[in-house]
């Protein structure tokens, strides 16, 4: 099983309100109906059953519209099934299939199966399913929208507030609320709308966010086609394996495997796949619509004019305090400042000002270490190398090891070497029980070879990595070949040291 866990944009411009709200509606709707439908779907799953038996049997009786509509539904759905409940021979499901194979008064069966149709039409009229479900045989306008916040179980909600999680607040900060808003709610309905358009005449009834889910994914490849998603592969219990990958790669392959499960298994499956490929297609679509005509831009526009108003006054006010030595009163502001604004560099940058003014290193270094992560988040490579050396001039020792790694990162972008190496060295020292130890120490091994034509060297990383009590089963194959590459280049260093030893 291959789930997303996070990727690469994991941060906002501002709190994503609308994201959050989305979720929030979809759990509050769950929550009030949950219950109501676990209780709904056996009455109604047996009225059905009751009726397609007798009608399967006994074709000689007059069925009333709905239940017509409901057998020719399921005749052009379930095929095999129906040929099997036709059968004479087949056998017994239940008490009620066993009392009407012996009864033989057509006038009675048909008076018990009118009886059932009345219930199942009057079941499905009080119905929040009937309601508030997408039908493809009878939509309505309400359901275009309802059945996109209604779930059929805890499993079927989380994973679909997963996606739009991961989705969802990245595309709100490139769009804005009110943009983003509006392509939600009309993703999802036309989702619903492809998928009665595959399943014309269809009496069952769908809901759950996927479809709308879908679009954001869609849109997701088209605004972010490079972005790096980390997945975990669960391969059993106790194994997984974790790998990063462009959403050019992996959102594509989704798709082609939802259009593959659509055409296998058509309208007799579960799981509605063409809503799946009908609102990726439309958000993919939308996005591009979006970009091309200015509107994305027009409402970067107005974001950024509306943090900088905010963001100019405030910072303003903590910097005329520290210029005034009020460090102090200037420090509560900023961190009630960052904590709106945890991406902030201004306020941090006034921070480190205003800690130092107050002698307090400690924070002084905290706030360092953080500038040092949201440059690095940035891909700002010289910021990061230059917020790294007021850290330690600052006093500072051991970063995050996610921190440290970007740092060393930098360092190599740079091309600061010599230094990278030693970076990467004491990193997989300091955390030697942490995975990012391993690539840590590949990548001084890497940067021996390659760049510092230090095979020797290299070696002892390499092997360093091997010997690591960290468990490295999806880093053995760049191990191997690290260690073959650098004992195969020994020989040829050596005698290039000779031959200038001479």
């Amino acid at each position: 099983m291959l789930i997303p866990i996070r990727h690469e944009g994991m941060h906002a411009r501002r709190w994503p309100i609308i994201t959050f709200t989305l979720i929030a509606v979809n759990v509050l709707c769950f929550l009030f109906t949950y219950t109501t439908l676990q209780n709904e779907a056996p009455q109604l799953g047996q009225l059905k059953a009751h009726i397609l038996l007798m009608a399967a049997t006994h074709p000689e009786l007059t069925l009333q519209p709905q239940a017509q509509q409901l057998v020719d539904d399921f005749k052009k759905r379930q095929p095999a099934v129906w040929a099997q409940a036709q059968n004479q021979n087949r056998d017994v499901e239940d008490s009620f299939d066993a009392q009407m194979r012996m009864q033989d008064d057509e006038s009675k069966l048909q008076e018990q199966l009118n009886s059932l149709t009345e219930q199942y039409v009057q079941l499905i009229s009080s119905s929040v399913i009937d309601k508030y479900a997408f039908v493809p045989a009878h939509p309505t306008a309400l359901s275009y929208l309802t059945a996109n916040f209604m779930h059929g179980g805890w499993l079927h909600l989380i994973g679909n507030m997963w996606f739009l999680w991961l989705a969802g607040f990245v595309l709100e900060d490139a769009w804005g609320r009110p943009l983003f808003s509006v392509f939600y709610l009309i993703a999802g309905a036309a989702a619903l709308q492809m998928h009665a358009w595959t399943n014309a005449g269809s009496m069952v009834p769908t809901i759950g966010a996927s479809g709308a889910v879908a679009a954001l994914m869609g849109a997701f490849l088209v605004r972010f086609p490079k972005m790096k998603i980390e997945m975990l592969w669960l391969l059993g219990f106790f194994r997984s394996y974790r790998f990063k990958a462009p959403a050019y790669a992996l959102l594509p392959l989704w798709l082609l495997m939802e259009v593959f499960y659509g055409a296998l298994f058509g309208s007799s499956s579960s799981v509605a796949h063409w809503a799946h490929v009908g609102g990726f297609v439309f958000g993919a679509l939308a996005a591009l619509a979006i970009q091309h005509s200015g509107l994305e831009q027009k409402a970067n526009k107005g974001i950024e004019e509306e943090l900088t108003l905010t963001s100019d006054t405030e910072i303003q006010e903590a910097s005329d305090l520290i210029d005034q030595k009020q460090f102090e009163p200037a420090i509560s502001r900023l961190l009630a400042y960052v904590q709106a604004h945890p991406k902030s560099v201004d306020a941090h940058m006034l921070l480190v000002h205003a800690y130092r003014g107050t002698n307090d290193q400690p924070a002084c270094i905290s706030t360092l270490e953080k500038l040092c992560a949201i440059h690095a988040a940035a891909g700002e490579h010289e910021l990061v190398w230059k917020t790294y050396e007021d850290f330690m001039a600052a006093g500072g020792k051991d970063l995050p090891v996610n921190v440290w790694l970007d740092v060393c990162r930098a360092a190599e972008k740079m091309q600061f070497f010599d230094r990278a190496v030693s970076e990467y060295e004491t990193l997989s020292q300091v955390h030697a029980s942490e995975r990012q130890a391993i690539p840590a120490l590949l990548s001084a091994g890497r940067i021996c070879m390659k760049q510092l034509n230090q095979p020797q060297r290299a070696l002892q990383f390499f092997e360093a990595a091997e010997k690591s009590p960290v468990p490295h089963l999806d880093w053995e194959q760049s191990i191997a070949a690290g260690i073959k590459e650098a004992r195969a280049a020994l020989p040829k260093a050596a005698a290039a040291s000779a031959s200038g030893l001479r």
